[in-house]
């Protein structure tokens, strides 16, 4: 009796394409959207007021499917897609303060500070006010590895020597300053 469930466990799963339903707390993290493909998300996102279409992406240079999730609310998700028929996602983004987060916790607001402890080595970024404003270089650290991309914004202001397309160099006092928070968080999908 034991082979018999378990036979029929193994082909439900290959039937469903291996592809679970999100548990109620990973419903928001980006991580496990990478498994799903637009029919999935369209299934356990029912509620999103999904919106679908193609823009310019990557400087403006490559277009690509795109889905998003929840537009024009907090909430709000980008999902690019690999290929026309939007089976394989090329990377997921959101900017809302809403309730969309990473494996380890990072989000919309989360501190500079927060974001070196989670790396358990400092980290780096580039200036503000370009294309790439603010993109944390992980150096080698814990979430080198995790394909999540984060772009920081400051909430006081910045002087010049802040912004462009450079890795910033400065005092603690200066970043300490700045007061850093995530503006951006970008799950790059490398499948």
């Amino acid at each position: 009796m034991k082979k018999v469930i378990l036979a029929i466990a193994v082909l439900s799963l290959v039937a469903c394409g291996g592809a679970k339903k999100p548990g109620i707390g990973e419903k928001y993290t980006v991580e496990q959207l990478t498994e799903l493909n637009s029919e999935k998300i369209k299934e356990y996102y029912s509620d999103a007021n999904i919106e679908e279409g193609k823009g310019m992406y990557e400087e403006g240079t490559v277009e690509k499917p795109y889905t998003k999730l929840y537009p024009d609310t907090p909430d709000e998700l980008l999902i690019t897609w690999k290929d026309e028929n939007r089976t394989r996602i090329d990377d997921v983004r959101f900017s809302g303060n809403g309730k969309w987060k990473s494996d380890e916790g990072i989000k919309v607001g989360t501190s500079y500070e927060t974001l070196n402890k989670l790396n358990e080595k400092e980290i780096s970024f580039y200036g503000f006010g370009w294309d790439y404003s603010g993109a944390v270089m992980w150096n080698d650290g814990k979430l080198e590895k995790t394909n999540v991309q984060v772009f920081l914004a400051p909430e006081n202001e910045a002087a010049s020597k802040f912004y462009g397309d450079h890795l910033i160099e400065a005092s603690p006092e200066e970043i300490s300053e700045l007061d850093l928070k995530v503006q951006t968080v970008m799950l790059i999908n490398d499948n």
